[in-house]
């Protein structure tokens, strides 16, 4: 395909593409830069297009690929479009502890409730609290690696239930 033929095949669609875009993005500023995006990708992969297929699809691929590509970016860096009042709880420290006499108080609550606990869960649980790989606790203990992990996430779901029924953390 020679550049006048892109130009031309692009001029055809570029309504379509418009639409496509705002139909994925539900932004106008973002169609926008999605459109042009997708105008520069096609020309570069021109040459890949093959003659007698559809224009109009190829393009929507790759306008659908970048829209993909662009989502998980934003999803990976916790981008959001939201107003900055919507995170106002972010910026008060409610959910840290104090050191002080009530956090002491919780902290000695929680070290009873994982004594509370089976030998055969809390011992796995204590030493991954403590830094120790899967693999390292399964040769310490002499256990299949998927053992320790079934009884680690057996005492996180038991301590969440136990500190749950005193008031510690809310209900899961």
């Amino acid at each position: 395909m020679t550049d006048l033929q892109f130009n031309h095949y692009y001029e055809q669609n570029i309504d379509a593409l418009k639409n496509f875009a705002r139909r994925l993005t539900r932004d106008i500023n973002e169609a926008e830069d999605l459109v042009q995006e997708t105008a520069i990708k096609a020309f570069r992969a021109m040459h890949t297009f093959k003659k007698g297929t559809s224009f109009k699809s190829w393009s929507f691929t790759i306008m659908k690929n970048s829209f993909i590509t662009r989502y998980n970016k934003k999803k990976r860096r916790g981008v959001v479009n939201a107003p900055i009042e919507d995170f106002t709880f972010a910026l008060e420290n409610n959910y840290a502890l104090r050191n002080d006499a009530v956090s002491k108080l919780r902290l000695h609550e929680i070290k009873s409730c994982v004594k509370k606990l089976s030998h055969k869960s809390k011992v796995p649980f204590e030493m991954y609290i403590s830094g120790y790989q899967y693999n390292e606790i399964a040769d310490a203990l002499e256990i299949p690696i998927g053992t320790v992990k079934s009884r680690i996430n057996f005492a996180r779901t038991k301590l969440k239930s136990m500190l749950s029924d005193i008031g510690i953390i809310a209900a899961a």
